[in-house]
């Protein structure tokens, strides 16, 4: 297919038929959003999810976290993975957003152009692509496509996206292509499909709702050696 916004339409569609709208948890606000997104970083939503409920258990507020003893908050968000890193990272982060805006409340960020509010947030260190994306949808309500590595290699796969673009050009790629009106439900679908079928290793392509439109299964029979080469 030439166009790809009409084929990123049309995967929007089919993925609605297989799978249905979809529906995250509740929404968080922003900050949590934020310190939970962190968390989430190299690591998997079970462990993510222990350690921001173990960190909430332990400091009420998110002042609390800021202002705690280091070792202390590192220790507490442990089952996440990379605590020595996520730990001040999260306290610098939130540290910052105090001193520039005085409080912790990130809600300012609805107002402004899309792309103010994305640069805001990315200016923090641990803060990229995908995690103001998950904060500016999720959180706010403001149309942006976080890219995570299901939406990278499925996209990939369906031609979606140029072989050798990156991970973090990928977003606003994906935002051009997509109707900003479909970035939440197409997201969570693609996720979905990426986790359920197309897995990185022997992805499930005879299930897959979009394998009529999608280039891969065709590319690995070409790759495929003779039946007389094979042991």
């Amino acid at each position: 297919m030439n166009d790809p916004k009409l084929l990123a339409r049309q995967v929007h569609r089919r993925l609605l038929d297989a799978f249905g709208e979809p529906t995250w948890r509740n929404p968080l606000p922003p900050v949590d959003e934020l310190v939970s997104t962190i968390l989430s970083q190299n690591t998997n939503d079970t462990n993510r999810d222990r350690a921001f409920e173990a960190l909430r258990r332990r400091y009420p507020t998110w002042e609390q976290v800021r202002d705690a003893d280091p070792r202390s908050v590192t220790e507490t968000i442990r089952p996440a993975g990379l605590a020595n890193q996520k730990g001040p990272r999260i306290q610098q982060v939130l540290q910052e957003i105090a001193s520039e805006r005085g409080s912790l409340d990130l809600s300012f960020l609805k107002e402004l152009p899309i792309e103010e509010a994305r640069a805001w947030l990315m200016k923090f260190k641990g803060v990229g692509p995908k995690t103001a994306a998950i904060v500016l949808l999720f959180s706010l309500g403001r149309p942006a496509f976080p890219v995570d590595t299901h939406i990278y290699r499925v996209t990939g796969r369906l031609g979606l996206r140029p072989e050798k673009m990156t991970v973090e050009e990928t977003h606003q790629h994906l935002e051009g292509l997509f109707p900003p009106e479909t970035y939440y439900a197409a997201h969570l679908n693609i996720i979905r499909l990426g986790r359920e079928i197309c897995a990185a290793r022997k992805p499930l392509c005879e299930r897959c709702p979009l394998r009529e439109m999608c280039a891969f299964p065709r590319q690995q029979k070409a790759a495929a050696p003779p039946k007389s080469e094979r042991r």
